[in-house]
């Protein structure tokens, strides 16, 4: 049966994928029309318990941001080859416009390709809200409230007098978060910013979303005290991490660690000291402490100063507790070496289940024993022997130091506030990613996940996506000439490729930039009249579009083509990384060019021509391409499109 969604360009309808998934799986609970059958559901879930009494999490507006989150768009990317700096050099892309219809389009070639996402959502300060949701709203359409996207879009404010204070912050957040779970790898993790405001209602909204299960930790960042506090200086932020499957990882025996900070320098001393010192250890020790001692206590490299005993191994410690943990551990008699006695016992037990293995890590220099069998043996750790760790839920990050690393990406100037640490993001992104991964930031802000990115290298790939918000004329970042966040995200990005400061140290990269925009068919600026049934609503569009086509003058083939190329691919599973061969010789009636998409592992035939000729629809049904095959439906009459058709199936994709 034919909808208004088989005419419209639009992204892949969620809320019918997943009802077709459902009744594909379990048709005992549909009726017979092919509709969802509430008493069978109920059911089968057991839901007896009156809705009154059950444990959920809900406020105004929450059906409708899922609906919305599930719902196609019609919009579409354009490439914006103006701002876009060194595409040919990297695979890295900066999105401009409303993230949620972005994650839709992105869906198509990025579902479940994505390893981590990071976001710092507004805040719900109760000043500017630039994200109300414009469709759970019923407001203008996105692209007439920018104004072509080209100057910004207008603010908004969500007072907490107001009753739907945490609703409408929540519904904001639902829908993307909702889109945002499909992107992500199967051994994906999300990583969100947010302060004590929103915080109890973010855990319950992931635990929602990616359930409670997934839940990984909650980072806490002291950044700085505030000594003008009323009660309690409140300087701190947290990030929550989820996983998309943690029982997958588990599984899979996934264990995060990071380098050690300060392990390289703290060996090249070393080396330097005993060379300096010819193996005089005493002195190498002092010559270590006193490095450290130099060390702020807040300083990373701090902790390795617990290092306090030197040998030819290095640095080490010799206290390490030997005990099994928790307790009720094996208990068995262990000689001291020297006084032959038996040793003190740990009270919990041994940490090694036999003597064998006990001995067995003294002969490795493990196990050290004390003076005398009245002290429990204790765990040698050397520095150098093991270089990672996990990384703490508690760390320290200087606001002030974040500005003034951004201040020096933009000469000195101050045009952003409150930017996240360079340095707190790359270390997330290497410690939750790999080489070739990809890297989400929906919220991108100043562009830090970007930059980060492309400082841990290993070939990453990052996807920025931020809203054109316009910047206020009071601003110091209006006075420098950027009108819109999004500005100042390209710029930025720029400046980290192409080096910046004193000493500017160019990357080997590049980005492409891209604008949310209408879609560029017809079909897409199709009303529905209110009132109408569906089907008189489709006989509408039909007729709009035979008007539409009879009254075109320009070929299909004209200035906007990259445009409409974007949304086609886009729309058929592409990644924003496709490229376009030149005009392939074998077809001499139409311009018939390749599509490649080494990321999706895609290729296609596509042909934008006004029309196609009959003596391409004989090469095409005669030497049927391996590959599918794009082109408009307005190129071919009803007898070329059944021919095509029957020969190339499901490979002939007509827009």
């Amino acid at each position: 049966m034919e909808t208004l969604n088989d005419y419209l360009p639009t992204t892949p309808d969620l809320n019918a994928e997943r009802l077709a998934d459902l009744r594909r799986l379990w048709p005992d609970l549909f009726t017979n029309e092919g509709h969802p059958n509430p008493t069978a559901l109920q059911a089968a879930l057991s839901l007896t318990t009156p809705a009154a009494e059950r444990y959920a999490f809900t406020w105004s507006g929450k059906t409708t941001a899922r609906q919305n989150a599930f719902s196609p768009t019609t919009a579409t990317l354009v490439p914006d080859e103006d701002r876009s700096f060194q595409p040919e050099k990297g695979r890295h892309a900066i999105i401009e416009g409303d993230n949620l219809q972005v994650l839709k389009l992105l869906l198509a070639g990025y579902r479940e390709r994505v390893k981590c996402i990071y976001i710092d959502p507004p805040y719900n300060t109760g000043k500017d809200f630039v994200y109300p949701d414009n469709y759970t709203e019923g407001k203008v359409p996105y692209w007439e409230q920018t104004g072509g996207i080209q100057n910004g879009i207008r603010t908004d404010t969500n007072p907490d007098t107001n009753g739907r204070y945490h609703s409408d912050w929540l519904s904001m957040m639902y829908s993307r978060l909702l889109l945002a779970r499909q992107l992500l790898r199967i051994d994906g993790y999300l990583v969100v910013s947010i302060d004590d405001a929103e915080m109890a209602n973010l855990k319950r909204l992931l635990d929602d979303v990616f359930g409670e299960e997934n839940f990984v930790a909650s980072l806490v960042w002291d950044r700085n005290r505030k000594n003008d506090a009323k009660f309690f200086s409140v300087g701190h932020e947290y990030m929550i991490v989820y996983a998309k499957d943690k029982g997958y990882l588990k599984e899979s025996g996934t264990v995060l660690r990071v380098d050690k900070e300060g392990v390289d320098e703290v060996r090249g001393l070393f080396e330097a000291l005993r060379k300096e010192h010819k193996d005089n250890w005493e002195k190498v020790r002092l010559g270590l402490k006193a490095f450290f001692t130099e060390l702020d206590d807040k300083d990373p490299r701090k902790p390795l100063a617990r290092f306090t005993k030197v040998d030819q191994e290095g640095p080490y410690r010799d206290d390490g507790n030997i005990s099994w943990p928790g307790g009720g551990g094996p208990t068995y008699e262990v000689l001291h070496p020297e006084t032959k006695k038996a040793c003190k016992q740990p009270s919990r037990g041994w940490v090694y289940g036999t003597p064998e293995r006990f001995w067995q890590k003294y002969s490795e220099g493990v196990v050290v024993f004390g003076s005398d069998e009245t002290t429990v043996p204790s765990i040698r750790t050397n520095l150098f022997d093991k270089t990672t760790q996990v990384m703490r839920s508690v760390d320290f990050s200087y606001a002030q130091t974040a500005s003034q690393e951004f201040a020096k990406i933009f000469d000195g100037k101050k045009i952003f506030q409150n930017p996240k640490p360079i340095s707190d993001i790359r270390r997330l992104v290497e410690y939750l990613t790999s080489e070739d991964d990809i890297v989400l930031d929906f919220f991108a802000g100043s562009g830090t996940t970007g930059h980060a990115v492309m400082q841990a290298n290993g070939g990453r790939q990052f996807i920025l996506v931020q809203l054109p918000e316009c910047i206020k004329e009071s601003k110091s970042a209006y006075k420098e000439g950027y009108r819109k966040i999004s500005d100042i995200t390209i710029e930025r990005c720029r400046r980290a490729v192409a080096g910046y400061g004193s000493a500017p140290q160019p990357l080997e990269t590049g980005f492409r930039v891209w604008r949310l925009e209408p879609s560029r068919f017809p079909a897409a600026t199709f009303q529905p009249k209110p009132g109408q049934s569906a089907d008189e609503q489709l006989a509408e569009l039909k007729k709009y579009l035979a008007d539409k086509r009879a009254a075109l003058q320009l070929p299909f083939m004209d200035d906007d083509q990259p445009a409409r190329v974007a949304e086609i691919l886009l729309k058929n599973g592409f990644s924003l990384n496709y490229t376009l061969s030149e005009q392939l010789s074998e077809y001499t009636h139409n311009r018939i060019v390749r599509v490649t998409d080494q990321e999706t592992n895609k290729t296609a035939l596509l042909c934008l021509d006004d029309a196609l000729t009959d003596a391409t629809v004989q090469q095409l049904s005669h030497q049927p391409p391996a590959e599918k095959f794009i082109t408009p439906e307005r190129a071919f009459n009803t007898t070329a499109k059944w021919n095509l058709k029957m020969h190339l199936k499901d490979n002939l994709l007509a827009t």
